[in-house]
């Protein structure tokens, strides 16, 4: 027999009731559980001093270069930069990818390297529930056969997270001082100068991971939930969004104007990396402090913004960039032996020579002090300038020390010396974008101990509670019983009632 009317709308409502009861109490569950993006962080690895030793010295009389943007600190350490990946706090389970690279030759023979091996891409994964591991992407030459062969993300290391529970993390998360050992894979990459088992440099890493998200509000019972932004699509450097067909592109993008005034611009100079290693190694045991703007790109730092103006006309170029950067090291006392600044960069290109200035002031090793306007540091050849997508860009210009130059730096290298590449580039077109920044993250983690360490919230996800809270699946568990009951009893109710007496 059909329900009447009335009752088919209780029950409905009851039911809604209930969905709405359920929703409330599942919303925290799914939003923990959620996995999110690594976006930025640095792994510093020394690799194997012993390694990096043979390599430079008397045997192999050989070098490393970086590539990719990679720096070093303290003259025996690598930094890789911008890392990538993805995090479950649910597991724990951690993706991150850092960029730039490390090559390694030695033992020339006939002008050719026998030793020659590249790192880079370095990924650290963790898995749920514990393991880790270092892999890269591997680049080596036989020594019995001489033929390079290339692996892409070949584990090179395991890495020990004893002791520490990576779920529940957020913001940045630390590891210092991960022991490293080697794999047979990393044996084979290296040579097989080292067996698998060996003890490799300890690891460490910062990485920037998504802050907690807040539980979302309950949908409206009158309107369907929205769907969630994440899940829509979005621009991507390789999906950009299009342009209106009707928007023409700008008078800089199609061609360098006449003359151009720019308040944009950036300028990338590492000064010389033995320099900061020297700055930061043993030795002086010192630091770097950044002010007015000017930024950390692990293998450079970086003055923005500039203002000035270029002529191709006339082959000229003035570009004026903030901030500073001061070097301390070699403690006396109170005060430094070493305490130099480098502020206000500027470059300049007239009758075919390029020119890097600064304005230098503090005191140099060899008991110097100076506090000088706008002098001529380095020279370069502009003949490498280039124009596109609106941008005047130099791209890893040589560049050296002039007369002025080594004085300022203290006679530490002589006038000719060659110093690290220039950058920079200037926005001709105010809309046009300067090149992204390396992304090394939040202060580099400090590893006083043999163990790793994490400065992120690690609690476990299901951990108990003193003051005898419910879950919330036993609470949406609940809520269903008792509305099945009400809803039963009722139904019941409304059964007897509606039926006639001799249909007992």
């Amino acid at each position: 027999m059909p329900l009447p009317r009335r009752l088919r709308r209780l029950a409905a409502t009851l039911v809604a009731t209930l969905a709405a009861l359920l929703t409330v109490a599942l919303l925290p569950v799914q939003a923990g559980a959620a996995e999110g993006r690594v976006s930025g962080g640095r792994l510093d690895w020394g690799i194997r001093q012993s390694f990096l030793t043979y390599v430079t010295g008397p045997i192999a009389k050989g070098s490393w270069a970086l590539t990719g943007g990679a720096a070093t600190v303290g003259g025996s350490t690598f930094r890789f930069h911008s890392a990538t990946g993805a995090y479950d706090p649910a597991t724990g389970a951690l993706s991150a990818a850092f960029s730039g690279g490390v090559r390694f030759t030695g033992h020339q023979e006939n002008g050719v390297d026998a030793l020659d091996l590249s790192i880079g891409r370095l990924t650290f994964r963790a898995a749920a529930g514990g393991g880790a591991g270092l892999y890269a992407d591997v680049s080596s030459k036989s020594k019995e056969t001489g033929r390079v062969s290339s692996v892409s993300q070949a584990k090179l290391a395991d890495l020990s997270l004893a002791g520490v529970d990576l779920r529940g993390a957020a913001g940045t998360l630390t590891l210092g001082n991960v022991p490293a050992t080697l794999t047979d894979a990393g044996a084979k990459a290296f040579g097989n100068f080292y067996t698998a088992g060996t003890a490799l440099d300890p690891v460490n890493l910062s990485v920037s991971l998504p802050a907690a998200q807040p539980t979302p509000a309950a949908p409206s019972p009158s309107a369907p939930a929205a769907a969630p932004t994440a899940d829509r699509p979005s621009a991507t450097p390789e999906q950009p969004t299009a342009a209106p067909a009707s928007t023409p592109p700008s008078a800089a993008a199609r061609a360098a104007p006449a003359r151009t005034e720019f308040a944009n611009g950036a300028l990338d100079w590492g000064v010389r990396r033995t320099f900061r290693d020297y700055v930061t190694g043993a030795i002086a045991q010192g630091r770097w402090e950044l002010a007015g703007g000017a930024a950390d790109g692990g293998a450079f730092f970086r003055w923005t913004p500039a203002k000035g103006g270029y002529d191709p006309a006339a082959g000229t170029l003035t570009a004026a960039f903030s901030g500073s950067v001061r070097f301390t090291g070699v403690r006396s006392g109170d005060g430094y032996g070493l305490d130099l600044t480098l502020a206000n960069p500027g470059v300049t290109v007239a009758g075919g020579r390029g020119r890097l200035v600064a304005d230098v002031s503090g005191r140099t090793p060899d008991g110097g002090s100076q506090a000088l306007t706008g002098v001529e540091l380095a020279a370069f050849d502009p003949a490498g300038l280039t124009f596109e997508a609106g941008l005047l860009k130099a791209a890893e210009l040589p560049l050296k020390l002039t007369e002025a130059g080594a004085k300022a730096f203290g006679t530490l290298y002589p006038a000719g010396t060659e110093m690290d590449p220039l950058s920079f580039a200037v926005a001709l077109d105010p809309a046009a974008a300067l090149p992204p920044l390396p992304d090394i993250g939040s202060a580099p983690p400090v590893a006083p101990g043999p163990a790793a360490t994490t400065t992120a919230s690690a609690a476990p996800v299901a951990a108990s509670s003193s003051s005898g809270g419910v879950p919330a699946v036993a609470v949406a568990g609940g809520a269903l019983v008792v509305a099945l009951g009400a809803t039963a009893a009722v139904l019941a109710r409304r059964r007897r009632r509606a039926t006639p007496a001799d249909a007992a």
